[in-house]
């Protein structure tokens, strides 16, 4: 059967229906420098056993990087003829120097190769996916940096709950990104086996070395149970289920800023570059891009969802419905780099209403637990002052007053502990410089914590 590779058992064509429904070529072309990087391992560990000669090696090697420069400048299209990148590649290789190219298949399978190609594939978007959170994480460090003297309401429940630095509260996504950064970088040591020698699943006749491809290729380590290595994709799983977890954390920041751009909050301009408007409301700016971002989340979980669903039901040990997994895999990392890409090009050009904010910190009785601990200074148990505290609130209310607008004499109304010097405590401004505890809102806990944080990310 013309361009298959395992034709011999079949008296007729496959039907053209089924070829195309059965073909891989027009997504996984883009591991064709994985493939060929990997033959060339593989090629030269042939010589070096002595199973093909050095000429033959020399002559493979040479060819099969012309092929990848000719991909690479255009000049070998992808032929959606054949049925995958690995097939492609083979015949390209023999049409170049004959039936010498069959032999780079001695001792492997598609089934070993395609797990190497994947391997490779996943190492190098871990590589990637590292530097776009540390250039995310930068933005945020520097964006926290200019304003770290701006005080804005931390919510609970999205009701407002106490004043906090914005600093504060830009450093929690860092966090946030720096244990999706570990995530990533931790999963390697699991992406960095070789499968190649694995061949279909029992290994196979050939003295391979196997440690030598591994460490031409830059492996850790070699898989130790054929059958396994052909049919893990636990390493897939893994970077879909770091990437959901970065979407998600990705999705809560811009369902934040979503907020905070809105009227009711106040609290940042969007630049107009990131923007959209209506076909029909003149006055309309939309977040478009932050809820395309919070949007594509569902799409990334969908990819993991996918994957662990068409794995739970197979026998050992490669199955065609193992082929799914790579649409699944290309789609999810073009995501999520591209979210993180344009989510540290806003941060570098997004406004704060500082003035808003500070507003914002005056209302709703943000210094209710600075005035609880006040009185526990005072003497009270804590469950007393919250309590006493709850019924000043209460007042506050129905006087339509904050606390910090209250008289001594309308406090003293709830207990003779309370002094003059309570009104330091009932200032929302000052309530951040009592928490300089380490991972408080503290302005010098939060300096520090962002200059160690300038200081873990690479240059």
């Amino acid at each position: 059967m013309a361009g298959k590779t395992w034709g011999g058992r079949f008296k007729e064509d496959i039907n053209e229906k089924v070829d195309r429904f059965n073909a891989s070529i027009g997504f996984d072309h883009r591991l064709y420098a994985f493939d060929i990087e990997g033959s060339i391992a593989h090629c030269r560990m042939l010589a070096k056993q002595g199973i093909i000669t050095e000429e033959e090696g020399s002559r493979i090697i040479s060819a099969l990087g012309e092929i990848k420069r000719g991909i690479e400048r255009g000049e070998l299209p992808i032929n959606d003829d054949y049925e995958d990148i690995h097939t492609l590649v083979e015949n390209i290789l023999i049409e170049k120097i004959g039936a010498l190219g069959e032999k780079l298949h001695i001792g492997r399978s598609r089934n070993d190769q395609v797990a190497l190609d994947v391997r490779l594939y996943v190492r190098e978007a871990i590589s990637r996916m590292a530097r776009l959170i540390h250039d995310l994480q930068k933005s945020l460090i520097d964006l926290a940096e200019r304003h770290l003297d701006v005080i804005m309401p931390g919510y609970t429940h999205l009701q407002p709950a106490q004043p906090v630095l914005l600093a504060h509260h830009l450093m929690a996504y860092f966090e946030m990104l720096k244990r999706d950064s570990q995530r990533f970088q931790e999963s390697l040591k699991r992406v960095n086996i070789l499968p190649l020698g694995s061949a279909a699943l029992a290994g196979t006749t050939f003295d391979l070395d196997r440690e030598m491809v591994a460490k031409e290729l830059g492996f850790d380590d070699i898989s130790t149970n054929s059958m396994d290595a052909v049919s893990d994709r636990d390493f897939v799983l893994e970077y879909l289920f770091a990437t959901s977890v970065l979407m998600m954390h990705l999705s809560r920041f811009s369902e934040e800023m979503i907020l905070w751009s809105s009227r009711e909050f106040g609290f940042i301009n969007l630049p107009d570059a990131f923007c959209t408007g209506s076909s029909i409301m003149p006055q309309k700016k939309n977040p478009d891009i932050l809820e395309l971002i919070r949007g594509k989340t569902g799409r990334v979980y969908g990819h993991l969802i996918s994957l662990l669903t068409t794995m739970k039901g197979l026998p050992m040990t490669y199955n065609k419905d193992m082929q799914e997994d790579k649409e699944a895999l290309f789609d999810a990392a073009d995501t999520v780099e591209n979210c993180l890409d344009i989510m540290a090009l806003l941060l570098r050009q997004i406004v704060f209403n500082t003035d808003r904010m500070k507003k914002a910190i005056e209302k709703g009785y943000l210094a209710a637990t600075d005035l609880a601990d006040y009185l526990v200074k005072k003497g009270m148990t804590f469950r007393q002052a919250h309590e006493v505290v709850g019924k000043v609130v209460l007042f506050a209310i129905d006087q339509k007053k904050e606390l910090h607008e209250l008289t001594l004499e309308e406090l003293h109304g709830f207990t003779r502990q309370i002094k003059e010097d309570v009104f330091e405590w009932l200032d929302p401004a000052l309530t951040v410089q009592r928490r300089n505890l380490p991972g408080g809102t503290g302005p010098e806990t939060v300096k520090i914590r962002i200059q160690q944080a300038r200081a873990e990310i690479p240059s």
